[in-house]
């Protein structure tokens, strides 16, 4: 069952639990002149969310699909969004609809590069390119200047199935999600790189009012703040190992 909160203006979390993961998948339909989506979740999740979308607004409707970067369940079901959505544009980097999206997806992408801007009506968006951050070289994310809110993609990422938003509490419990990763098959979950720093503080001072996170809890507040100490987070887990490997 497909949960639905408005964490900020006009933007809707749909958060589909997966047990035998113990994590929720999380995706973001911006509700406007040209409703946006970020995430299309893993094609099994096609139907479940498809018929969340319509208690929202008519998924034919939809104009643009946003992700992070190449990985199934940022846009294994693109194709099935395209099926019903005539107008709908894939949006992801420049590096993405290169090497991987305008093969993957029956209708090229709009490919993004730094600081370009998409307007959804009364919604503004700029893209932030994020490389390697969370994962792979054509990452980036989406920033709505209107509401202030960032489509953060796996940064901030937590297990289980917390609720939809906090304003205080979600870096521990990432932190403490990193570290169960570290000790297991996914210890390269997020890759630590010398850029990583730098693209966090660039994020940080947009001064985000709403984190929109793909895996568990968003987040509501002084998101510049939450983010740096995210970035203090990574360097703590991940970035001891990179600097011992160099």
């Amino acid at each position: 069952m497909v949960k639905i909160d408005e964490i900020a203006a006009d933007v809707y979390r749909l958060s589909l639990f997966v047990p035998e993961f113990n994590l929720q998948f999380n995706h973001f339909l911006v509700k406007d002149e040209e409703p946006l989506l970020f995430h299309t979740g893993l094609r099994r999740m096609f139907p479940e969310l498809k018929e969340a979308v319509s208690r929202i607004l008519n998924p034919a409707s939809i104009r643009w699909i946003g992700f992070s970067h190449f990985e199934s369940d940022e846009c294994g079901a693109l194709n099935r969004w395209l099926e019903i959505a005539p107008r709908a544009e894939p949006l992801c980097s420049q590096v993405g609809a290169l090497v991987s999206v305008n093969d993957f997806s029956d209708r090229p992408a709009r490919g993004l590069t730094e600081g370009d801007r998409i307007s959804t009506g009364k919604h503004t968006y700029r893209f932030c390119s994020t490389v390697h951050l969370p994962h792979g070289w054509d990452a980036g994310l989406l920033f709505d200047e209107t509401t202030r809110t960032l489509l953060c993609s796996d940064l901030l990422h937590q297990g289980g199935e917390p609720e939809p938003l906090v304003r205080s509490g979600i870096v521990e419990r990432s932190k403490e999600t990193m570290r169960e990763y570290q000790a297991g098959p996914l210890a390269d979950y997020l890759p630590y790189t010398p850029l990583t720093a730098r693209i966090i503080e660039r994020l940080a001072e947009l001064q985000p009012r709403t984190l929109a996170v793909m895996h568990g809890s968003s987040f509501e507040g002084d998101g510049g703040a939450a983010l740096r100490e995210f970035g203090s987070a990574l360097r703590e887990v991940f970035g001891e190992k990179a600097a011992a490997a160099r």
